[in-house]
């Protein structure tokens, strides 16, 4: 949870580009990012993959009126609406892009070439083929509304402060120092969290979310912390798991703001 994911981006700016608040250009320059190329593979009425420009006029002729995500997790089919075959491979990428209005749905897949031990992401080659499956059009599994997700994200962290504080799970050190820093640095390089068309409350949650997820990538990757016994470890990964399993409730109910709030007769 430590990087955005990539259907995050696909859908905050594939929503914007849907409502004619972005260009073609600049949306597929938010959803490609720091990758070297996207293409989408499946997408019907196409015999090979394509780019997204394309790709996002398709989905609009199909019908498509707006994206939502899914970050699902096992045990947790976090945004998904089946049928089996489209959740197991979303459940594999971790993540996954929901349409509304047509059925249809992206998963990502990413290849990386490069330096084994290559320091900076500008080395690394990444290439993303989404593919396009069809899924049930059926409500989502699990995903709160934003307020509802800020309240839980706040109660979780309350809840989790005092056993991780005492545990030492996000203890300073090198780890800890870089990855704060470079979340800094993406911060103050004015990095938008979110495309135009969101509302204010879907930006500060999903911006809290991502802090979050920082903290609990600082905290696997340091190890076990202070933990030093069996049942302080124990004690670490339940306080762990459910913080991070709202933290992903509530990036979903951020990215999928946009959508929630046009079906209520709020959006543009």
């Amino acid at each position: 949870m430590l990087s955005e994911p990539r259907s995050g981006r696909m859908a905050a700016w594939g929503n914007a580009l849907l409502a004619g608040l972005v260009s073609p250009d600049d949306a597929v320059h938010a959803i490609v990012g720091d990758d070297a190329v996207h293409r989408v593979d499946g997408l019907p009425g196409e015999s090979a993959p394509v780019g997204w420009t394309l790709a996002l006029g398709r989905l609009r002729a199909l019908g498509v009126t707006g994206l939502r995500v899914a970050l699902p997790a096992p045990g947790h089919p976090l945004g998904l609406s089946g049928p089996p075959a489209f959740n197991e491979r979303a459940l594999e990428a971790g993540e996954a892009v929901v349409a509304t209005g047509a059925p249809y749905g992206l998963v990502p897949e990413v290849s990386e070439a490069g330096p084994q031990d290559a320091v900076d992401a500008a080395d690394v080659h990444v290439e993303v083929v989404w593919h396009c499956l069809p899924v049930r059009e059926a409500p989502p599994a699990d995903v709160p509304s934003l307020g509802e997700a800020e309240r839980e994200l706040a109660d979780a962290l309350r809840e989790a402060t005092e056993v991780l504080a005492r545990l030492d799970v996000a203890a300073s050190g090198p780890v800890a120092e870089a990855a704060i820093d470079a979340y800094r640095a993406r911060a103050e390089r004015g990095r938008e969290a979110l495309a135009p068309g969101y509302p204010p409350r879907a930006v500060r949650v999903l911006e809290l979310a991502q802090r979050v997820g920082l903290l609990i990538s600082v905290a696997y990757e340091n190890g076990h912390g202070g933990a030093v016994s069996a049942s302080q470890m124990g004690a670490r990964a339940e306080a762990l798991r459910p913080v991070e399993r709202v933290a992903r409730r509530a990036q979903v109910a951020a990215y999928n703001a946009y959508v929630e709030e046009r079906e209520r007769g709020g959006g543009r």
